[in-house]
């Protein structure tokens, strides 16, 4: 175990149960950005220091101590989607409510409001407080602002929990609420070229298009830049904004949401039609191009597992299906 891993856990008073779920137990350590490792290590050299800094200064001798949720007020910068079907949540509760609450949440006191709190880190464990009627067990600090993001960005990295897109919006909104570039990439340990790719994907989309979309966990910086690009062509926002609005879109998993969205916001010529498969809950199942000399399909193995083997299996069995439906047709 590294000497930054011992720091992290250092800042709870008892070890986790391996019984608990990931938001119930001290993280391992934190992401490291894509990329060279010696490159990413060169440039993450001063935030590191910095951030170790940091840790020292949160992890004191604190008491930790229970309080009622109600007092409780989020981060005002948002990290997170907050989905209706969320497993990784439901297990964190669960785990909860069966082991108790083993790893207090970060606090400050609310800079605007005497007697309230805001959650550093730890927003999900609050919430499954409050759904269970429990008091939340907390460390309590005077951050500053850049102090609490900083925390708050920290401890999404070593959980690795968030989806490209969060991260995206994450710092996007940081830089929209005043943050320098320096706090946004100490924030999500990263260097000045993530800190601009990310911030450049969550610009060139709507957010309230992202959030139709939702977390999207499979979903990488690729494919969102393929959507961004998609976006700026004629019609598109159009066209999305219609199937975001088509009966049944919402109840698609958000991965698929992010397919639906794709194949909508994709450009169409004189030459060529392009047109979705869908199950009959709504699941995008292909795309299917036809233009001048043939048809092309394309299945997103992503969200249809090996239904694409399955299909290029059967494909010699379902011509002669055609064929002989032909004959006696003819």
């Amino acid at each position: 175990m590294n000497k930054r891993t011992d720091q992290i856990r250092n800042l709870f008073a008892r070890p986790a149960s391996a019984m608990l779920s990931a938001d119930n137990m001290a993280p391992e350590g934190p992401r490291m950005a894509s990329g060279s490792v010696k490159a990413v290590k060169d440039a993450l050299s001063g935030i590191e220091r910095e951030n170790e800094e940091l840790r020292r200064q949160l992890v004191g001798q604190g008491a930790i101590v229970e309080l009622d949720t109600a007092l409780i007020d989020p981060s005002p910068v948002v990290d997170r989607f907050i989905a209706d079907n969320d497993a990784a949540y439901e297990a964190l509760r669960q785990s909860i409510q069966v082991q108790g609450q083993e790893v207090p949440v970060l606090l400050r006191p609310h800079p605007d409001r005497a007697g309230r709190y805001q959650v550093a880190y730890g927003h999900r464990r609050v919430r499954a407080a409050r759904d269970l009627g429990l008091p939340v067990k907390a460390t309590i600090r005077p951050l500053t602002d850049e102090q609490l993001v900083v925390a708050q960005g920290l401890e999404n990295s070593a959980r690795e929990d968030l989806s490209f897109i969060e991260r995206a919006l994450f710092a996007a909104r940081l830089e929209a609420g005043g943050y320098g570039r320096a706090v946004i990439q100490q924030a999500l340990t990263i260097d000045r070229a993530e800190a601009s790719k990310l911030i450049a994907v969550a610009s060139a989309i709507p957010e309230s298009v992202v959030e139709a979309i939702g977390k999207a966990p499979r979903i990488g910086r690729g494919r969102w830049l393929q959507f961004a690009e998609a976006l700026r062509g004629k019609g598109a926002a159009q066209r999305v904004t219609a199937e975001i609005a088509r009966a049944g879109f919402r109840q698609l998993a958000s991965d698929e949401r992010f397919s639906a969205l794709l194949a909508a916001a994709l450009p169409k010529t004189a030459t060529e039609e392009t047109s979705v498969v869908r199950t009959r809950e709504g699941q995008v199942v292909a795309a299917v191009k036809e233009t001048r000399r043939g048809l092309s399909l394309t299945i997103e193995t992503s969200q249809t597992g090996g239904f694409g083997a399955f299909l290029t299996a059967r494909l010699p069995e379902l011509f002669e299906a055609y064929k002989a439906q032909g004959e006696q047709g003819g």
